[in-house]
């Protein structure tokens, strides 16, 4: 303590404990490779402050608008697993790897895109060019749309899934109730009006665009 000129283990019971500065929390790798037309959205929170999030766009994106390449680590085996996520590999020098992201520091922001369950909300196909996994837009995406992502058909062949088989709703095991954290309301820019989700935010700012 530079008060009292001692040396403690632990705080000084005289002046009390230091005061703690914290170091500017610095966002990933994967976070700031994301394009300026694009956002992530927190759309579930799970134990332990698990955050689940989804890539939606700001402005419209124009079919056959090209992502990538996909940023990963090359493996011979998958570390990190996420049912919601496309499993991903390529073929180098003879091999077959995986493109591995364990952390949010080992890829970049195309590793938060969640597949697709069905076809009519597939934005995206993945597929397999000179050793490098791209995404693709396969029609025009609207703003506060969610990006999906499916196989191409050749790149499903090379995966060993088929071009067709997108989950649908009924084949999707319902997830664990989690006690969940609060967050933050959805607020209308319009009128300053707050929804639980964004789904009602947006319906609402329908009426606004109607009005208008």
């Amino acid at each position: 303590c530079e008060d009292c000129g001692k040396s403690l283990i632990g705080e000084c019971k005289l002046h009390g404990p230091l005061i703690r500065a914290k170091d500017r929390v610095i966002p990933s790798r994967a976070r700031l490779t994301l394009p300026h037309y694009l956002t992530l959205r927190v759309l579930e929170l799970r134990a332990g402050n698990q955050q689940i999030l989804g890539v939606f766009a700001k402005k419209v994106i124009q079919k056959r608008t090209q992502f990538g390449p996909y940023v990963g680590q090359l493996s011979t085996k998958l570390t990190c697993y996420d049912e919601s996520r496309l499993v991903l590999q390529v073929l180098k020098d003879g091999g077959k790897y995986f493109l591995d992201t364990p952390n949010e520091d080992c890829g970049n922001w195309m590793m938060f895109v969640r597949l697709a369950r069905n076809q009519e909300e597939q934005t995206l196909v993945a597929y397999q060019h000179c050793g490098e996994v791209y995404f693709t837009t396969v029609k025009p995406i609207e703003p506060h749309t969610e990006l999906k992502v499916w196989y191409a058909a050749d790149y499903a062949k090379f995966m060993e899934a088929s071009a067709v088989f997108i989950k649908e709703e009924s084949d999707v095991s319902p997830l664990p109730l989690v006690e969940k954290e609060p967050v933050e309301p959805w607020i209308c820019s319009s009128c300053g009006g707050t929804f639980a989700t964004f789904a009602l935010l947006e319906s609402h700012q329908c009426i606004h665009k109607d009005r208008v």
